[in-house]
């Protein structure tokens, strides 16, 4: 992780991508690998041990060479070159991880970085290596111990040469900051997959929110179709008890077919038919009360019926068209409902010829809850207008992205 994800480098890394111990010795290892913390802490370590390793040889010259001289300048010489071996290449690439560069540039940056650090380590071990046999030649040829020259042939030259490579790459690759390289890579690793765990879980809590906000939505909008019904049955009563028992026998078989539904969890999920339905009996319902003086259509294509549809929605368009179009208007009044898919949205209207757009209209509970819904659902791919009708009325629309009832869709049947 980098200061442009929101985290510090020199801060201690969070526990799920922690991996190092609080050891003394591997305390660095709990920041993030190649910041200056974490190079200050293994360059402290290392060149800890590379100074007791390079002090024995020291000793071990010094007591070979009969020369304290030679011991420390050896010592001294090999100090030094195994301490930058050890932190040209990390030094490098922490310089590399400060620049602030895209995530893929400082990737490459950094093994670049490593790469680099063990080239120049090469150089360094060479030098070093050179000067210690300058120093040491001299010192054995006053004690008369030069060792002999051996001539090797051409398979043991080759296979000197391989073991030669062999050592160096051990050393410089994981010496010189190849392990560290392998911990960057394993770092991000899980970075990122805690950064995908965080996400599910906001997406989760955003999810739950989401539910409760549309439970208390729809608490508001069923109540209002539930009232009106009742009051369209009041009205029934003196007029003509039998329909009065009809329509209140059809209001119990509607909330029988809901109630569970909505008990189980499951009145959040509903398709476009059963919300067509609905619309039909209320429909029905207000022809009746009305005296024959309303009259209403249905129309969408079968194929469109299975499709997700959030429930109270359109049931609360049809009641405004009723309530604010063909009521006030007298005379006879007709509503119409249509679905159909239009390119990749479903568009859903309901089209009354009554009273039009009046002030305060549009502004209301029902439509306000309507938008809430929509928002809550499909956020930027579905919207709700008001618009006047040709002739006179109102045509109230609801459109929606293919694709948004299809991620709907697949979320409902994964619950």
């Amino acid at each position: 992780m980098d200061p442009r994800a929101g985290y510090s480098l020199q801060q201690v890394l969070p526990p799920q991508v922690l991996v190092g111990g609080n050891a003394i010795w591997s305390r660095y290892q709990q920041y993030p690998v190649f910041s200056w913390r974490w190079l200050a802490g293994r360059s402290l370590l290392f060149c800890s041990l590379v100074l007791v390793a390079t002090a024995l040889i020291g000793v071990a010259v010094a007591l070979a060479m009969q020369s304290v001289r030679v011991g420390v300048q050896v010592w001294g010489a090999q100090f030094v070159a195994f301490s930058l071996m050890a932190m040209l290449g990390p030094a490098l690439a922490t310089w590399v991880r400060h620049r602030g560069w895209p995530g893929p540039r400082e990737r490459w940056g950094v093994v670049v970085a490593v790469l680099l650090g063990m080239v120049l380590s090469y150089g360094v071990d060479h030098v070093a290596s050179g000067y210690i046999n300058e120093l040491v030649k001299p010192r054995l040829a006053s004690l008369g111990t030069t060792p002999p020259k051996v001539e090797l042939g051409t398979v043991a030259r080759a296979l000197l040469l391989a073991v030669n490579l062999a050592v160096l790459a051990v050393i410089y690759g994981l010496f010189g900051g190849g392990l560290a390289l392998r911990a960057y890579f394993s770092e991000r690793r899980r970075w990122e997959a805690h950064r995908h765990a965080g996400e599910l879980a906001e997406m989760a809590t955003r999810a739950r929110e989401a539910d409760m906000r549309l439970g208390v939505l729809q608490a508001q909008v069923e109540p209002h179709f539930l009232f009106n019904t009742l009051a369209s049955v009041r009205a029934l009563v003196r007029q003509d008890p039998a329909q009065a028992e009809a329509t209140l026998d059809a209001l119990v078989a509607f909330l029988r077919a809901t109630i569970p539904r909505m008990r189980d969890g499951q009145g959040m999920v509903s398709t476009l038919g059963q919300q067509l339905d609905i619309c039909a009996s209320y429909l029905a319902l207000m022809e009746v009360r009305m005296g024959g003086r309303l009259s209403w259509t249905a129309r969408v294509d079968a194929a469109l019926r299975e499709l997700p549809f959030p429930p109270a929605l359109l049931i609360t368009l049809v009641e405004n068209a009723i309530k604010h179009g063909i009521e006030p208007r007298p005379g006879p009044g007709r509503v119409e409902i249509t679905a159909a898919r239009e390119g990749a949205r479903l568009v859903v209207r309901v089209v009354d010829d009554g009273a039009g757009l009046q002030p305060g209209v549009g502004g209301g509970m029902g439509l306000a809850n309507v938008r809430e819904q929509l928002v809550q659902r499909f956020g930027g791919q579905a919207s709700l207008r008001l618009q006047a009708a040709a002739g006179g009325g109102v045509v109230a629309r609801i459109d929606v992205a293919f694709a948004a009832l299809q991620e709907a869709a697949r979320k409902g049947a994964s619950r």
